[in-house]
């Protein structure tokens, strides 16, 4: 995490595989540039974009300064001091002998500033690609340097169980562990730290955070939009990979991590593999009954129509894909027995939001007239993490009056309202992580593997059956019947407030 000091890290060179693609474009360089106006880059530093496309420097910095003035938080700045630190290397990442520019690169670095810089190698490509580019880096001499040399990885991580082991096998066999940095960039929000900022720094909460207080966990991640273009790859992927497996059980990780003895990296990881390995593992004949799927068929919203999961371009007429998913997941230990966590994920949903709910059982209210609790409610805690930055606990107070009436009111902490300036954007924060060498928010390879493991019988369920009732929501709602029948069934109700 950013240091509270404002120390920077030492002399970076950073790599971006990719560096003409969209996820530099709209993310990495404007996170890198919000950095440099904060002054938490080092002194010496480089930001190198390789790709195939035809660039010059000048050619590519022009570029991402479009992307700045599109994309960044702030669009008005030093760019002037910031874009002569940024070059382009145009190779192709599948040819050996163009790494020696890299290295090349590297040593005229090296020999400028008079140290040896840290050496980051961003690989934002399609995850075809990873394999290949990661084996060429590992035969540069430079990336033996386990100090100063890391790679870091997006997701998808795997296209599921198998897939993943091997590539952590693969990746396992060229690095050592602490150069691999798995990125989610759900763990670099603002809101998502401040939970265990929340839970650890306050002894009003923790001792209630368990399963003597808490009825039920809800954590939802809803989109408004559809597929934005992105159909060839979301009909490989859908809901439960695209978003479950790995960015809400990472939220799920989170809320329910017993407390760390440090804040050192491996030992909050070593946390939240504890959670994912309590999770309770969903036999293949319970799936019907804590998982279910839709996808979002034609339909009007704000009298705009629009078109289908299976109309949209680079989507099979047929699909099977999945467009929304929930599941009930219970964590199997002391603090969480019998407690449900309920997640849920869709596309073209009533309201772009993302967030947890912690349900606290009901106070006894038999002091109370039945005229006085007519509008009585559960306590609860939301955790907004976007696009609202904030944190809602809702309790009963008196209504003022002459009589005894009973109403539900939040106390509400907002980060815009609490504190000047801006939040810094989630790829800020990792970034920064990176290049200073803490992993905390990264994931290790038995994360990886044991949160495929939670979900991997949903998919193979879910792939040895086609559904019969796609499409199966209308765009604009929660989702379909199934859904909401998951929850009823307990006697609780989705919420986002």
């Amino acid at each position: 995490m950013i240091p509270a000091t404002n120390q920077r890290p030492h002399a970076t060179v950073l790599f971006i595989f990719g560096g003409s693609g969209d996820l530099n474009l709209r993310k990495l360089t404007p996170a890198l540039y919000n950095l440099f106006i904060d002054k938490y880059l080092p002194e010496s530093f480089s930001v190198v974009g390789i790709g195939r496309s035809n660039y010059t420097d000048e050619s590519f910095r022009e570029r991402l300064l479009e992307g700045v003035k599109d994309f960044s938080r702030r669009k008005d700045g030093p760019w002037d001091e910031f874009a002569p630190q940024i070059s382009y290397l145009q190779m192709d990442g599948g040819d050996e002998a163009a790494y020696s520019k890299i290295t090349d690169f590297v040593n005229t670095k090296k020999e400028e500033w008079g140290e040896d810089p840290n050496v980051l190698f961003y690989l934002a490509v399609a995850p075809q690609l990873v394999p290949g580019i990661a084996t060429n880096l590992a035969k540069l001499p430079l990336c033996g340097d386990k100090t100063h040399v890391r790679i870091v990885v997006e997701k998808p991580f795997g296209h599921d169980l198998k897939t993943a082991q091997e590539l952590n096998a693969l990746l396992g066999g060229l690095f050592a562990e602490e150069q691999i940095y798995r990125i989610d960039h759900y763990l670099g929000k603002e809101t998502v730290q401040n939970i265990l900022a929340l839970r650890f720094a306050n002894s009003l909460f923790e001792p209630i955070w368990n399963r003597r207080y808490v009825e039920h966990i809800q954590i939802t991640a809803a989109e408004t939009v559809g597929l934005e273009g992105r159909g060839g790859y979301y009909e490989g992927s859908g809901a439960l990979r695209d978003m479950i497996q790995n960015h809400l059980l990472q939220v799920l990780c989170m809320v329910a991590t017993e407390p760390p003895i440090s804040f050192e990296a491996n030992e909050v990881r070593n946390k939240k593999v504890d959670v994912l390995n309590a999770i309770r593992r969903i036999q293949p004949d319970q799936v019907n009954n804590v998982a279910v799927r839709g996808q979002y068929g034609p339909g009007k919203v704000k009298d705009k129509e629009i078109p289908g999961y299976r109309e949209e371009e680079g989507v099979d007429p047929n699909s099977a894909t999945e467009t929304f998913a929930a599941v009930k997941l219970f964590v199997d230990n002391w603090r969480w027995e019998n407690v449900p966590f309920y997640l849920r994920t869709g596309k073209s949903m009533p309201e772009k939001t993302t967030v947890i709910t912690v349900q606290f059982k009901p106070a006894p209210n038999y002091a109370f007239s039945a005229e006085a609790t007519s509008t009585w409610q559960a306590n609860r805690l939301i955790i907004s993490i976007q696009p609202a930055m904030d944190i809602r606990l809702r309790f009963q107070a008196k209504r003022p009056g002459q009589t005894l009436a009973i109403d539900p009111v939040e106390m509400v902490f907002s980060y815009k309202t609490a504190y000047d300036g801006q939040e810094p954007e989630a790829y800020e924060t990792l970034l920064l992580d990176a290049m200073t060498g803490d992993a905390t928010l990264f994931m290790r390879a038995d994360q990886v593997e044991a949160a495929w493991k939670v979900v991997t019988p949903i998919i193979e369920a879910w792939g040895s059956e086609t559904p019969t009732d796609f499409p199966n929501y209308e765009p604009g709602s929660w989702g379909p019947q199934a859904a909401i029948d998951l929850i009823e069934k307990d006697g609780f109700e989705w919420t986002t407030k």
